[in-house]
């Protein structure tokens, strides 16, 4: 039987000694805490250097690398050099290759989990390795190697700032204690204690060991992903109690008794007969592999993991100015045309967070939260300047998006319609991007069928098809042309309005070719065909220009606007009662969901905004929808993830707010009584023929 004894600067508290097998050998290892004290360490060497095949050191500081320089830890040094007759390891071969594995493989099995993450090091210049994969997902590292070594309440940015400091002052530490990794004085501690804490509540991601963080609470470590090692069922129950989302332990569970990753390489040293300097990876590999060992990931409390999203909004109009704070006041006061100057300035200032969004929960389990981010400009004014003028700030939009920690960004209401739709903003964005077309072409037709069923004035035939006519305005843009193509599939006729005849023809051509048993008509005018139709869908970039004359809607109409802004006025919508005009289809979020007023009931959100929450809830950190030729089958798609994760076609909304069942009664009774009186006007003429 081999023996293996892992001599510790831990607590004694944590001590055990147990016989397994291990790679096909009898083992019996023992741990043996030193309470922090180096001499009583050495003396434990001393002691049991002759009873084991191999020494592991545990809690001890490992020699380490940061950029092109190699430190030594001299009093580790000190340890290693009082072993004499067995090989002796501190574990760091196996730690680098398993610190690495246990981020590469949180990334693959949990999906995307460090993207853009904002990870805060403990001990940057120990884990220089670990910081450096991490990079290659996100630039958002932090280390706390100032605060916890020096007293000093500053946080570093970056690998190279590391490199520096560990240049800087490594003469001064390399012969302090291990186990000291903050400055003695109480009151220096207690303030270093809430800095490091100030830091883990803003950080998504904390790579530290357990002794580090064990004195903190729910309120720095809930919701938070944690890269430790060495996590027993006791240590998981408490970070479970204090919030933590997910354990990502570096440590492979080899035996019913919780070990480091010390004594497994010691073990590894003593099966083989080797010593550390003759260990190879290919030995480490072979033996992970035949073990058939991985990092864990654990869940404290079940499956739980936080996606983040941005999602970019303007002012839709100068009224947003007028009803903000501070504007509303000075409005009221100041001379003609001042709300025309600030709408100009506004365009040029840079985007600002309007509202956290947090709450979102899916039945999957998977959550989101995220951030509104608002740029300046108005219609009007994102109109009236070049489309690179909005790329720019919806670029500085996605670079703050990133250092926030979003994994994705969506594009609402104009700043999805400038330019190329997205596409060259996705093309030089930080950070993956979608525009959300797909699912509010999704919203808008699941509202307008919902309506019409709910209105119960135009019925289904045996083909499965709408007994109606249907009517796109806008069916060249991105969003009406998916709509006119589903809406082609559904309706016994649908009509394509759009100025572009060019664009009109080969829409139909489309059409025909995915439909061939589809009535398709093209005008480049609403008005014509407008007394026919039974569903409308607006969806054009008018900007709040007139596009059809609601007065010759067919009463009982159902009327989904699409268009931000909107392209039917409040005027019009009050002037018809007997038509139900509603604004797109808007989406009920899952979850008990908080975010500032964005003009919707409460939970309620549009569905650009939806796709993008959406995307994150299933991990599709990727361009979505982007340009101006939406693919059909992603509106598809995104309407069947939508379900999956709980999302719901909000209450139907009009201008006046969301329609009750007394008011869809009385549109269906008006629209009814109205049709009567058409009906009644127009009768059968009886030809006299004089004999």
């Amino acid at each position: 039987m081999k023996t293996v004894v892992s001599v510790s600067l831990g607590s004694s508290e944590l001590d055990y000694d147990f016989k397994t097998e291990f790679l096909g050998q009898q083992f019996r290892v023992v741990r043996l805490g030193a309470n922090k004290d180096l001499n009583r360490a050495k003396n434990l060497i001393k002691q049991w250097q002759s009873k084991a095949n191999v020494i592991g050191l545990g809690k001890v500081r490992d020699h380490y690398s940061v950029g092109t320089r190699k430190f030594i830890q001299e009093s580790t040094r000190e340890l290693e050099d009082l072993v004499t007759r067995v090989p002796v390891t501190t574990g760091a071969s196996l730690r680098g290759i398993l610190h690495e594995w246990a981020i590469r493989h949180a990334q693959i099995d949990i999906g995307h989990v460090f993207d853009n993450a904002k990870v805060l090091f403990a001990n940057g210049m120990a884990n220089y390795k670990a910081a450096a994969v991490l990079s290659e997902f996100t630039e958002n590292l932090y280390f706390a190697d100032p605060v916890l070594q020096t007293g000093i309440p500053k946080l570093l940015t970056s690998l190279h700032a590391l490199e520096l400091w560990a240049a800087g002052t490594h003469q001064l530490h390399r012969w302090r204690p291990p186990h000291v990794l903050s400055p003695s004085v109480a009151p220096i501690k207690e303030w270093n204690h809430f800095i490091l804490g100030r830091a883990m509540q803003k950080a998504d991601v904390i790579a530290a060991s357990y002794e580090t963080i064990e004195d903190y609470s729910l309120e720095e470590l809930g919701g938070k992903v944690l890269l430790t090692s060495t996590i027993s069922d006791e240590r998981l129950e408490n970070l479970r109690d204090k919030g933590v989302d997910v354990v990502v332990d570096i440590t492979p569970q080899l035996f019913d008794q919780t070990v480091g990753v010390n004594v497994i390489e010691a073990m590894i040293l003593a099966a083989l007969d080797k010593k550390v300097e003759e260990l190879t990876h290919d030995d480490f590999l072979e033996i992970l592999t035949s073990l058939d060992a991985e990092p864990r990931i654990l869940y404290p409390s079940g499956y739980k993991h936080t996606a983040r999203f941005a999602f970019v909004i303007h002012p839709l109009s100068q009224q947003y100015f007028r009803n903000a704070k501070p504007l509303d006041a000075i409005a009221k006061v100041a001379p003609k045309g001042f709300l025309n100057v600030v709408e100009k300035v506004m365009a040029y200032s840079p985007p600002f967070v309007y509202s956290r969004v947090s709450g979102i929960k899916s039945p999957t389990g998977a959550e989101a939260e995220g951030w509104l981010i608002t740029v300046g400009g108005t219609p009007r004014e994102i109109m009236s300047h070049s489309p690179e003028f909005t790329y720019r700030r919806l670029l500085a939009a996605a670079k703050m998006a990133k250092r926030m920690g979003a994994q994705i960004m969506g594009l609402g209401a104009f700043t999805k319609v400038v330019g190329d739709a997205g596409v060259t903003v996705a093309k030089r964005a930080p950070l993956p991007i979608t525009t959300g077309n797909s699912y509010s072409a999704s919203g808008a037709l699941w509202a307008a069928a919902d309506a019409s069923k709910r209105l119960g004035l135009v019925s289904v035939g045996e083909n499965g098809k709408v007994q109606g006519k249907a009517m796109v305005v806008g069916a060249t843009g991105a969003i009406g042309a998916v709509c006119a193509r589903l809406l082609a599939k559904a309706c016994d006729e649908i009509h394509l309005v759009a100025p572009t005849s060019a664009k009109l023809l080969a829409m139909k051509e489309t059409i025909l070719k995915e439909t061939p048993d589809a009535k398709v008509f093209v005008s480049a005018n609403a008005d014509r065909d407008l007394p026919e139709m039974d569903i409308i869908v607006t969806a054009t970039s008018g900007a709040g220009k007139r596009i059809l004359d609601i007065m010759k809607v067919k009463p009982g109409a159902v009327i989904t606007d699409v268009a931000r802004p909107l392209d039917i006025p409040a005027s019009d919508v009050a002037s018809r009662p007997d038509v139900l005009v509603i604004e797109s289809g808007e989406i009920e979020l899952p979850g008990e969901v908080k975010m500032k007023n964005i003009g919707l009931p409460p939970k309620v959100a549009y569905a650009c905004l939806a796709e993008t929450i959406v995307l994150a809830l299933e991990g599709r950190f990727e361009n979505f929808t982007l340009g101006r030729n939406i693919e059909w089958e992603k509106v598809k798609e995104i309407y069947q993830m939508g379900l999956k994760h709980g999302m719901k076609l909000a209450a139907i909304s009009g201008v006046n707010g969301v329609y009750s069942e007394a008011d869809l009664a009385r549109v269906r009774k008006l629209a009814l009584e109205k049709r009567v009186l058409a009906s009644d006007k127009v009768k059968p003429i009886k030809k006299v023929v004089s004999g």
